[in-house]
């Protein structure tokens, strides 16, 4: 290998060239500002732009406090935010405990459950627990009424109220607490722990004394993420809140697009809520950057397991209530409906049919262009930003330009942005009659490039610090350039890391509604979008079919990126 790398290296010295990273600087500068400032550059133009005869105004930032519609809306986002961070709270903190800190059976096994649970789109298990809990034809309500004897229309769970949305959105946000929790819990030092044992304390005083306080900006962070989560949400409320009979303040953004549209007090409307996604992201970097407690003297010891002892089978009966309820119950749903005639059949041979299967597949003709769309998208949107990702955090990390933590900052910048207001900046930047791009696939490109650049960003950066500046400074001695020396000695070494920030990247991707739902338009349909227009007209045998081929494909990607060795899947198992 160091043979085959200097002959590279020399090789490379012999046919010294102009060094091109000022022009790629120059490049991904442009580019990246393109992605992030021109959409909130036309977002705050039109937010001072009246409706009726397009001149300035600040009436759209008045109806903010004079339309009670959108109080109303605001109000009822930050309440279902709130009240789905301290669920997902509630729910994940002891969780992470059990899974992390005690001799609870099966522990890994439940991580890696949580962990696939955030490949299940948010707006597909809204869809899961309508076919579960719809006052009129889910499946609890309707063995309710059999087994009592009930009359239609009774009814023991509605998921159609707000305390359902709530409910809904925190079984698929509770992950982001869960993961935090667990990996400070991994890492709080077990002297502490055993220091607090020898002075006589007991498990739950060491408990209250010592781990909770030292993972509490784990929790805290995890649940302003939740929070922000549910506040951007647009699949979810869209899905169970229209129903109920009230609007948040994503589907009250997403109705002033719909004729006649109202776009200067779409923009006003979207701004607030870019204003608080940014303080929530504050407050959650500033709780992570605060130590609670520093360890001196090298490694610490293993993390001591509490015995459950006899509270083993009621931790396993939490653990696992929360599993059914989060991937159990809402996968089984979906294949169940999928399988069978209408929702409420019971499952036997008379009613098993592949006729869902054989409408997507075969008479449906939008599923095609959705699918191929969405793969398409899925590919490019991964490799592009993967690649811009990969350059610009060597650029940023290395410090090789003068400059080049701006490119940092706005490969970072979009992670603010929510969804639904970046898909209302991107319409005002790109349907205009200069660059068309409403209507068709590039307009969709941008957008995910926009949404997904920060995750792919954040992975390559954290990748940089395992590889030592030296390696890449021998091949800048021996005359490679440094793109040369990132192609041909850095990025091979990075190879799992690129991998994994590809696949992160295609599974956000085809799993996206926020901002497609105001950007695409009959001939650029997708399949999250697909599913949103079949939900409307209730056809859930037909979601549930697309939903599990979207579950497929996003399963698909994550298996062989772990077990592919070309792909850097030895790597990847070999370090957990």
């Amino acid at each position: 290998m160091r043979t085959m790398t200097s002959i590279a290296l020399n090789e490379g010295a012999q046919r010294r060239g102009i060094d091109l990273s000022w022009p790629t600087f120059a490049l991904l500068t442009v580019v990246l500002s393109i992605l992030v400032i021109l959409p909130l550059f036309w977002l705050i133009y039109y937010s001072f732009r009246s409706d009726a005869g397009g001149g300035a105004t600040l009436d759209n930032f008045a109806a903010l406090v004079t339309d009670p519609a959108l109080v109303r809306a605001y109000a009822l986002a930050i309440g279902m935010a709130l009240g789905v961070g301290a669920l997902a709270c509630l729910v994940a903190t002891p969780m992470a405990w059990l899974v992390a800190r005690t001799d609870l059976p099966g522990r890994r096994h439940i991580r890696m459950l949580v962990t696939a649970s955030f490949v299940t789109p948010p707006f597909l298990g809204a869809i899961a627990y309508e076919i579960i809990a719809a006052p009129n034809s889910g499946i609890v309500n309707i063995i309710y009424r059999y087994v009592f004897g009930l009359e239609p229309g009774a009814y023991l769970v509605n998921i159609y109220t707000f305390t359902g949305l709530v409910f809904a959105i925190a079984c698929f946000t509770f992950p982001y607490v869960f993961t935090l929790v667990a990996n400070a819990l991994d890492r709080v030092p077990a002297d502490l722990e055993d220091a607090s044992s020898i002075l006589g304390g007991r498990a739950l005083t060491t408990l209250r004394k010592v781990t909770i306080p030292m993972v509490l900006p784990a929790i805290l962070a995890g649940t302003l993420i939740a929070v922000l989560q549910a506040l951007t949400m647009f699949g979810s409320p869209a899905i169970l809140a229209l129903p109920a009979g009230f609007h948040v303040i994503t589907t009250k953004i997403w109705s002033l697009f719909q004729f006649p549209p109202r776009l200067g007090l779409a923009a006003a409307s979207a701004l607030p809520l870019l204003v608080i996604t940014m303080l929530l992201l504050r407050a959650q970097k500033s709780i992570l950057g605060r130590r609670g407690y520093t360890v001196l003297g090298g490694k610490s010891g293993t993390p001591r397991l509490t015995s459950l002892g006899p509270w083993k089978w009621a931790a396993m009966a939490f653990v696992y209530g929360v599993l059914c309820l989060t991937i159990f119950f809402p996968y089984a749903a979906l294949i169940k409906t999928a399988f069978t005639v209408t929702v409420g059949d019971p499952i036997n041979f008379d009613t098993l049919t592949l006729r869902h299967w054989n409408f997507v597949l075969f008479d449906f003709s939008a599923t095609r262009m959705a699918l191929y769309n969405t793969i398409l998208l899925g590919f490019l949107t991964a490799t592009v930003v993967t690649a811009i990702a990969l350059v610009v955090s060597y650029l940023a990390i290395r410090k090789t330009i003068p400059g080049a933590k701006y490119l940092g900052f706005l490969a970072t910048a979009p992670v603010a942005i929510p969804g639904i207001v970046l898909g209302v900046g991107l319409f005002l930047s790109y349907a205009n009659p200069t660059f068309q791009l409403y209507g068709t696939l590039w307009i969709l490109l941008i957008a995910f490039m926009t949404i997904e650049l920060p995750a792919g960003y954040q992975q390559m950066s954290s990748a940089f610090a395992g590889v030592h500046p030296e390696l890449e400074e021998a091949g800048r001695i021996l005359g490679a350039s440094r793109l040369r020396t990132l192609w041909e000695i850095t990025a091979p070494l990075l190879r799992t890391s690129v991998v994994a920030s590809w696949c992160f990247v295609f599974v956000g991707t085809i799993r996206e509604l926020s901002a497609t739902i105001l950007l695409t338009t009959a001939n650029t349909k997708l399949v999250s979008v697909i599913i949103y227009d079949l939900n409307e007209s209730g056809d859930l045998g037909a979601i549930c079919v697309l939903g599990i081929l979207l579950l497929v494909a996003s399963f698909a990607v994550v298996f062989a990126a772990n077990r592919v060795p070309v792909l850097g899947g030895a790597q990847m198992n070999a370090r957990g």
